[in-house]
């Protein structure tokens, strides 16, 4: 079942996570979101979904919104082979979102914790912000309750430096 960003609020209020939603027009980028000029306090994350060479591993990449990942030397510090993007087909089947809504609430879809998460280490500070599995609203928590989220969620977990 696809869990909507319905279930992800669910989940949170669940959880006793205190968040901050925003409702606004589809974005499919950084820059996008960023010119709404929404103000939304934290770090604004960038999610990028891989794979390994053979596509037998899955990554959800979790960075700050203006840092570039070197995926050659990811692999390398991860010891896995050479990284690429994951297709939008793999995409939906592990985490059931589309491109422009990929988030770390799509976790809540990984039923099989087969996707591994990365995250970098300088995200770690007040708050920080997702997409609710949907590209029409961000969803603002504490990374504290972050970290209460991936716990729930189950999926191994990774600090990297980028």
């Amino acid at each position: 079942m696809l869990k909507n960003k319905k279930v992800v609020y669910d989940i949170l209020d669940k959880l006793n996570i205190e968040y901050e939603k925003y409702t606004h027009i589809p974005v499919y980028t950084i820059e996008e979101a960023n010119n709404l000029n929404l103000n939304i306090k934290g770090a604004n994350c960038k999610n990028l979904f891989v794979r390994d060479r053979k596509g037998r591993q899955h990554y959800l990449i979790i960075i700050e919104e203006n840092k570039k990942v070197d995926l050659k030397k990811l692999s390398w510090n991860i010891n896995s082979t050479n990284l690429s993007f994951a297709s939008e087909e793999r995409l939906f089947k592990y985490l059931k979102l589309k491109p422009g809504s990929v988030s770390a609430f799509g976790l809540i879809n990984d039923e099989d914790k087969h996707v591994k998460v990365l995250i970098d280490t300088d995200l770690k500070g007040d708050y920080i912000s997702f997409h609710p599995n949907v590209n029409t609203a961000t969803v603002t928590i504490s990374y504290g309750d972050f970290e209460k989220f991936l716990e729930f969620v189950g999926n191994d977990v990774d600090y990297i430096e980028v």
